[in-house]
């Protein structure tokens, strides 16, 4: 049998997969207390514009509310705050390059394990950072950790499970990371000093890390790689924790064994022309959603109100997107495709509509509303976009597509920080931004094929699938399947 009839014999979704699946979905709090972490404590206390005036104030006995109160960064050193969180972002895109194509080819859990780790080091180096510099240094630090750990850890929870919960196991981890935004925002209001925050936000990293060292190799990965024995043991053990009365499993000997068939990587997402077509049709989807979900996130510490409520308000409101995900996605009208396409369009639309409002139109329809708006149906996008990555690239490079697609999504994010700089231009500048972004990205992802009820792909071969192909896709193949006569000539 195949690894996924081997996952209806001993449970697609059992006892054990369910505790291994929620010990890699509560890692996301984590990971998303640390991606916020400087829209709370980089932003100025009220009484910072005092010290902006020239009025001095000493730090407090228990630490500075803010890196900002701490390091002055006002002026000519406001720019500092804007930058840490780009050097954050700029680690994810390392963290994306090396650790997806290195988790391909070495395992995912060895990878997973030892970037949770030097998170965790480097997340309590930012909290006692002596200095601006290396405080800056260690969100870099912190952030090719999570960027790196972040691929593997949504691409674990799939690969425990069978194909037809993936679309669960991954609304379940977005979902998850929009509830540790808005736990963060409460954690915040409660802990002020930003030392001690920063501290707090990374302590849960240590029990996600002690409960993580339990967890197996992916079976998947195991039998991608040649290692049919391995991917049995692991399989036969889940089975087991099932409580599945099944024998000994035998799996059929798979097709990456062959000779060369590690060696698969980054480079074959260029040289294939199925995957490089899809390929930069996701970079840039990815790289759409990520400037338009941080940019719309990372302001809320800045807009009017409460910058602690904000930041809750804007975690709470992906949650209505997951269900709304799962309904369209799964949907033979819709499927991952469209529903993707659409909610990108959605997303652009709201954030064109900011731009068109007139004046006193009401707390119900203000810029405030339609950005939660706009939030709501990029954090669907998104959402869609990682369920439907992982079923476009087959097993033996899925993790190095999705590194490159999350490297692609990671320039959005460095640029995220500085796009409400833009309203120096004009005030609607930063949601037209959005809107292009949007728009553009949702007319391109319709270019994909449908994955809704397809066989997932264990090897490239399964790319030669006539079922699988778009019209463009099939361009590419008979244009491969060409040279490659010629070449015999």
């Amino acid at each position: 049998m195949d690894v996924e009839e081997a996952f209806k014999v001993v449970g697609e979704f059992g006892a054990y997969q369910k505790r291994a699946v929620t010990v890699l979905v509560l890692t996301q709090l984590y990971m998303a207390c640390q991606s916020m972490l400087i829209v709370l404590i980089g932003v100025a206390p009220e009484h910072e514009s005092e010290e902006a005036s020239g009025v001095r104030r000493e730090p407090q006995e228990d630490g500075s509310e803010s890196i900002v109160t701490e390091w002055s960064l006002v002026e000519q050193q406001a720019y500092k705050v804007s930058l840490a969180g780009s050097l954050f972002f700029a680690g994810l895109l390392v963290g994306n390059l090396v650790f997806g194509p290195l988790s391909d080819r070495v395992g995912r859990r060895p990878v997973y394990l030892t970037g949770l780790f030097f998170e965790v080091l480097f997340g309590y180096m930012s909290a006692a950072a002596p200095s601006y510099e290396v405080f800056a240094a260690s969100r870099l630090l912190v952030g090719v950790m999570n960027g790196g750990i972040g691929v593997v850890c949504f691409v674990l929870a799939q690969e425990y499970v069978g194909r037809s919960y993936w679309a669960v196991t991954g609304t379940l981890t977005s979902m998850m990371f929009a509830v540790g935004i808005a736990l963060f925002g409460a954690l915040g209001f409660v802990i002020r000093p930003w030392r001690r925050l920063a501290a707090a936000a990374n302590s849960s990293g240590v029990l996600f890390l002690l409960l993580s060292v339990t967890l197996p190799e992916s079976p998947r990965w195991l039998y991608s790689q040649g290692r049919t024995q391995a991917a049995e043991e692991v399989l036969s053990f889940i089975g087991r924790s099932n409580g599945s009365s099944s024998k000994k499993l035998l799996l059929q000997a798979a097709k990456a064994g062959k000779p060369g068939g590690r060696k698969l990587g980054v480079l074959q997402l260029v040289m294939h022309p199925v995957l490089r077509l899809r390929t930069v049709v996701l970079m840039y989807v990815w790289y759409a959603c990520s400037l338009v979900y941080y940019g719309l996130t990372l302001g809320a510490g800045a807009t009017s109100g409460s910058r602690f409520i904000n930041v809750a308000m804007y975690g709470l409101v992906e949650l209505p997107a997951y269900p709304l995900c799962m309904y369209f996605i799964n949907k033979h009208w819709a499927g991952r495709r469209k529903s993707m396409a659409a909610f990108l369009a959605m997303a652009g639309a709201a954030c064109l509509l900011t731009t068109l409002l007139p004046e006193g139109a009401g707390p119900w329809l203000s810029v405030t509303s339609l950005a939660l708006l706009g939030k709501l149906m990029v954090s669907a996008a998104f959402n869609i976009a990682y369920i439907y990555t992982s079923e476009l690239y087959p097993t033996v490079v899925r993790n190095a597509g999705l590194g490159v697609c999350s490297m692609s999504c990671r320039v959005g994010g460095i640029l995220a920080p500085f796009v409400p700089s833009t309203r120096a231009l004009a005030a609607s500048v930063p949601f037209t931004i959005f809107c292009l972004s949007g728009l553009s990205a949702g007319c391109l992802g319709l270019l994909l094929p449908e994955t809704l009820q397809r066989p997932a792909g264990e090897t490239l071969e399964d790319l030669s699938r006539p079922q699988r192909s778009r019209v463009l896709e099939s361009k590419a193949l008979l244009y491969e399947d060409g040279q490659h006569r010629s070449n015999l000539k």
